[in-house]
């Protein structure tokens, strides 16, 4: 059941990522015969919090409200990868899901949940920017930071701010079908369902501080995504054997010279798909792909988004239009 629903709210806490648990979960629809909720929002520390943007909320709600939700929802807010929580807040998270209620965490409300050992030995997410962070702080925590949302069952976590929505969607889509989720999504003027995940947003920049011996052997790779290399010509141009080349490369990346290359490439392609006009079949020539097919093959497996998908995402359907 989800008849009772709490925004748990911390001093600094986002107004877009709160504003979407109450656009959700806290307007009264129920002359489009949708369900209505018992909705609150709760002051974790006080009646009155300073919001990230500046201004103030007040709130006659404490952590007491918190006993009767089903769902307790926890936006991001500024400084929460940094600051600590006051026990009271963890214990009653902590309480919630031990009787069966539900968490949520919206972006950087994943370190709350991670606070109060939530996250341990759970799938999660969280921004992109903070996906490294939050693995390193909750090492028990399995942190999938490609993803919209993980629904873990009590425990869900959703992506940077928009990627809330899709979480809340997702509850109302379990909760009372399709029908519900997808009328709301209308009234928010928002997909029901997106697809692909977090990936097609994250900026990865090259590691070249770290690359003390290959940093110039990776700048030729990027110079000439569109040739096809092997790993002996590689060798070379870093005038090491291919064994100790694939050793220092994988020590110095984190990853293997294909594995490198392939994410350079799809990086490159989605610079051209947001700001050329080129056809698929170019774009799959100049980042070494060959052909559109296996350019959509291989940005679907890492982005899990087609290159037509992404472009329109990026650039809008007029500009998608005009290419085709």
């Amino acid at each position: 059941m989800l008849k009772n629903v709490a925004a748990l709210l911390l001093d600094e806490v986002n107004p877009f990522e709160l504003g979407v648990i109450c656009e959700v979960f806290g307007l009264d629809r129920s002359e489009e015969g949708l369900p209505v909720h018992d909705f609150a929002v709760v002051s974790a520390e006080g009646p009155v919090l300073r919001t990230h943007a500046g201004f103030t909320i007040s709130t006659p709600y404490g952590l007491d409200r918190l006993e009767e939700a089903d769902l307790i929802a926890v936006p991001a807010g500024g400084h929460y990868a940094e600051r600590e929580y006051p026990e009271e807040v963890l214990d009653a998270l902590r309480r919630a899901v031990d009787r069966g209620a539900r968490v949520l965490s919206v972006c950087s409300g994943a370190y709350v949940l991670g606070a109060a050992g939530l996250l341990d030995g759970r799938r999660c997410t969280t921004h992109w920017r903070h996906a490294d962070d939050l693995a390193r702080r909750f090492p028990l925590a399995v942190v999938e930071p490609d993803v919209l949302y993980v629904d873990e069952g009590s425990v869900i976590t959703s992506a940077g701010t928009a990627a809330g929505i899709d979480a809340c969607l997702h509850l109302v889509r379990q909760a009372y079908g399709p029908a519900a989720a997808n009328t709301i999504a209308r009234r928010m003027v928002v997909p029901p369902h997106r697809d692909g995940g977090q990936a097609q947003y994250i900026q990865r920049p090259l590691p070249r501080d770290r690359c003390d011996t290959v940093g110039d052997t990776l700048a030729w790779m990027e110079r000439h995504l569109d040739r096809e290399v092997t790993i002996e010509q590689l060798a070379a141009q870093a005038h090491m054997s291919p064994r100790t080349f694939a050793r220092r490369f994988q020590q110095e990346t984190g990853t293997t010279p294909y594995r490198w290359l392939l994410r350079q490439r799809v990086l490159l392609a989605q610079h051209l798909l947001e700001t050329s006009d080129e056809t698929m079949d170019t774009i799959a020539g100049q980042t070494g792909f060959g052909n559109a097919a296996a350019l959509r093959h291989q940005f679907v497996r890492s982005l899990d988004t087609t290159p037509h998908a992404y472009r329109r995402a990026f650039r809008g359907p007029a500009a998608v239009n005009e290419v085709a």
